[in-house]
């Protein structure tokens, strides 16, 4: 979340940043409740400070008329403080309810629009993928293939489901390690995280767990989740945590199933694995300095390329816009791969990253010791090193054969042992 002050000093600048990402969150309300609240400190102090000394008074030997005064003061100061305290209590809440809705401030060079047709390329690497015979999409693919069994997943699971099968497990699994192995070479510990958050981390994170709107799947009687990330896990990890300066930046590599109810998710281009309600992603996540976060987004960003050109994989390079930014991010930087079975081709977003500046922080308390002596609020970002549902879109469209068969981009045939996947005669 913001800092209180922060809101109030900037006001408008806060009224503004709501109206540019179209989310809904009352600023004026939040100021109003804080200075309400520092008011209310202040008089509660001076009764506490009035108390203490009522009890001080009593100390002494006191004629019965004086003594009696002081303990009828000292029963009012007693009931204003407890009255204070509660009101205190109310206002506190209140007021975090008020400045979780408001979200963090957007990069000043964040292109300024509602969805994401607005957001800004900024870069391409590699050119569409171009066929001499027309190109099948990755369902047709991987059902002809007999990789991937998507009418199972239905009658098992429901929509949106999948199971994967054959050469599609190895590939699969390949891609993790693909990735694994960049981010260690990088620094990165490696973490498998629970697929399950409480909601107090979920909420610290950022992520509206509640409502028609969410797109978390809550567990009935229990106040927890499954994770849409391992942002979540990764990000909770160090809750409640103060840094010493010198143990920054921590790198972290995240292996997680996510769950998503993607309510609402639909389109022509929502189909097969691109819009699933459970897959395997690689995330990855950094805790910085303040001063460092602009430098580790760049580096989370240059990493994915790294990921996907080494893949061979057309892609190009977006910075999000307001609209399309979630509600901690002040940056965001989408990849997106040429999927060609879009009709005749399309971009479709298979990775992201953020800079949340300290707004998670702030959220989950967590802190360095700088060199003043004085705890301030670490920076936390996170970037998809390798979302696999989308990564096995990508390779699939791309490296279709003519006769069907799906030819393997060259730095995955170490960890796969073949370097096609064929056709099968039944």
């Amino acid at each position: 979340m913001l800092d209180p002050k922060f809101i109030k000093d900037n006001l408008e600048a806060v009224i503004k940043n709501i109206a540019d990402r179209y989310m809904k969150a009352d600023a004026e309300l939040t100021v109003a409740l804080y200075e309400k609240r520092n008011g209310l400190i202040k008089k509660l102090e001076d009764e506490r400070r009035a108390r203490n000394e009522n009890s001080a008074a009593m100390k002494g030997k006191l004629e019965a008329d004086k003594r009696n005064a002081l303990i009828a003061e000292g029963k009012r100061l007693k009931d204003n403080i407890a009255a204070m305290e509660s009101e205190l209590s109310g206002l506190d809440l209140q007021l975090d309810t008020e400045l979780r809705k408001i979200p963090n401030m957007a990069h000043p060079d964040a292109p300024k629009g509602k969805e994401d047709k607005d957001n800004t390329e900024v870069k391409q690497v590699g050119s569409p993928t171009v066929f001499s015979f027309a190109a099948k999409d990755h369902v047709q693919l991987g059902q002809e293939l007999d990789i991937i069994d998507f009418d199972a997943g239905t009658r098992v699971s429901g929509t949106k489901f999948y199971y994967l099968k054959n050469q599609g497990v190895f590939l699969e699994l390949a891609l993790v390690k693909y990735a694994l192995d960049i981010l260690v070479k990088k620094g990165f510990t490696p973490f498998i995280t629970p697929d399950i958050a409480k909601m107090e981390i979920l909420e610290g994170i950022g992520f509206n767990p509640r409502g028609p709107e969410s797109n978390v799947y809550a567990l009935e009687g229990e106040d927890s989740c499954l994770v849409g990330t391992a942002e979540i896990t990764l990000g909770g990890y160090y809750s409640d945590k103060i840094f010493a300066k010198e143990e920054l930046p921590v790198k972290m590599a995240g292996l997680s199933h996510c769950f998503r109810r993607e309510a609402g998710a639909a389109g022509q281009f929502s189909k097969g694995l691109y819009r699933v309600h459970q897959f395997t992603k690689l995330e990855m996540f950094i805790y910085c300095l303040p001063e460092d976060s602009g430098k580790a987004h760049e580096e989370l960003r240059l990493i994915e390329e790294e990921i996907f050109s080494g893949l061979d994989i057309p892609f190009r390079v977006v910075d999000t816009c307001t609209g399309d930014l979630g509600a901690p991010a002040y940056r965001k930087w989408d990849l997106e791969a040429w999927m060609p079975g879009r009709g005749e081709g399309e971009w479709g977003e298979v990775t992201s990253t953020s800079n949340c500046t300290d707004y998670q922080a702030r959220r989950l308390n967590i802190k360095y010791k700088d060199e003043d002596g004085k705890n301030k609020y670490v920076h936390m970002l996170n970037g998809t090193a390798i979302a696999i549902s989308r990564a096995l879109v990508a390779i699939l469209e791309n490296f279709q054969q003519e006769d069907g068969s799906i030819k393997m981009p060259k730095a995955l045939v170490p960890y796969l042992g073949f370097d096609t996947i064929h056709v099968i005669n039944k």
